[in-house]
């Protein structure tokens, strides 16, 4: 049995522990293919805050749209968004949450939003390093404003990688809202430049097969003294409505 044929494929592909010849951990990367065939999400910087903008796409008629979870309160400062398991993301937002609140309680002050993204990507990183266990199916966006009004956003991966940035986007289609929104965004953009960019980024991420509105997006956002914030469909429709 040689190196890269598909019998010896399948031995590495059974531990999620195992490298494979050419270096890959095959169990991290089904993980990673689960969050691409998560609803879309994005995180966007903006002039006084951090804008959150989720796909809520229901797989049924009959489910109450409201029960769909993809956007999370963390803590009155940060907020995230998940793409992928949504059982494994309200267990890693549970540990979120009590990580802010026990930071507030040993230190005094609320939780940096780098320390607290940090924190659930090296939890994500360690479930791909020991056997029994399986990496998390789950991305997420972390932002928020940090005790010194700074805007901070982090997007972490199932393998516990972690990057900042000024806007991203996780989930189905991905790529091409990334085009979007490399080419539209600017430093210090007005909310209402970012809403518009944000939805044109979406629907650069919804299938051809299927039709976009405003009904099947959550927008909210995170200012400084302000926690998460839903905007309405009256108020999407009005900042539409300025283009």
């Amino acid at each position: 049995m040689y190196p890269g044929s598909k019998a010896s494929t399948a031995a590495y592909d059974r531990a999620a522990t195992m490298f494979s010849p050419d270096g890959r951990l095959y169990q991290v990367e089904y993980a990673s293919k689960i969050v691409e065939q998560g609803t879309l999400g994005i995180g966007f910087i903006y002039d006084k805050g951090v804008l959150f903008g989720v796909d809520k796409k229901a797989s049924s008629s009959l489910i109450l749209p409201e029960s769909i979870e993809k956007l999370f309160l963390i803590d009155s400062h940060i907020s995230a968004i998940s793409s992928g398991l949504v059982g494994d993301a309200r267990r890693l937002v549970q540990i979120a949450r009590q990580e802010s609140q026990e930071n507030q309680a040993y230190y005094g002050e609320d939780i940096h939003v780098e320390t607290l993204a940090k924190r659930i990507a090296a939890i994500m990183q360690i479930f791909t390093q020991y056997g029994g266990m399986r990496p998390f199916g789950v991305s997420f966006i972390f932002g928020g404003i940090d005790p010194t009004g700074e805007k901070k956003l982090y997007e972490t991966e199932p393998s516990g990688a972690l990057a900042e940035y000024k806007a991203v986007a996780i989930g189905r289609n991905k790529k091409e809202a990334m085009k979007v929104l490399e080419a539209g965004f600017k430093d210090n953009m007005l909310k209402a430049d970012s809403v518009n960019l944000m939805i044109k980024a979406l629907k650069a991420g919804v299938p051809e097969n299927e039709k976009f509105d405003l009904n099947r997006v959550d927008f909210a956002f995170v200012e400084q003294g302000t926690a998460l914030k839903r905007l309405s469909k009256e108020e999407l429709l009005k900042f539409t409505a300025k283009k």
